[in-house]
């Protein structure tokens, strides 16, 4: 079993036509997995629903004990690009997955997101959501980032702002 974590994001963000905006109604994660013909059994919960430049160190913290405390060994957590990294630092601490790779305590934690909306149907989210779920069964313990047919350690992986895609540091 895989635990899914939903912290928001892009990948759950939809167009409030009333206010002309991007906002949050439910996670269309279900959905992704049904529409993605996905046969990995996954435990889903979540656990907020909030842009990653709004996430506070309280919210990063509740999900890195989220990810401590829950039962299943590989997780996948869906959260905002832009601050993705910070919150694989914080995750990877509670963790104690050093630079070293040393700890984690067994569990294999990525987090991935969307530079798009799914709402939008031309997300990239269906795709980093299936190759989160690829990387969580095949990595080895650790805190990792998956975008765009990917994956690296949290340590070393930035956004490039001006390119819009993550890459090795």
């Amino acid at each position: 079993m895989i635990r899914l974590f939903v912290t928001g994001g892009t990948f759950d963000k939809t167009y409030d036509e009333i206010r002309g905006r991007l906002a949050f109604g439910d996670t269309h994660l279900t959905e992704m997995l049904r529409l993605g013909r996905s046969r990995v059994p996954v435990s889903v919960r979540t656990l907020m629903m909030v842009d990653s430049l709004d996430m506070t160190e309280a919210d990063r913290e509740l999900i890195a004990r989220n990810c401590a405390q829950c039962d299943e060994s590989r997780v996948v957590v869906t959260h905002g690009t832009d601050t993705m990294v910070e919150t694989a630092a914080t995750i990877a601490r509670v963790l104690g997955d050093s630079a070293a790779g040393a700890g984690t305590a067994g569990k294999t934690v990525v987090l991935t997101g969307a530079m798009i909306p799914y709402a939008f149907g031309s997300s990239d989210g269906l795709f980093n959501l299936g190759s989160a779920l690829s990387c969580v069964q095949l990595l080895p313990p650790g805190v990792y980032v998956a975008m765009n047919g990917q994956h690296f350690r949290w340590d070393q992986v930035r956004k490039n702002r001006e390119t819009g895609v993550f890459e090795a540091v």
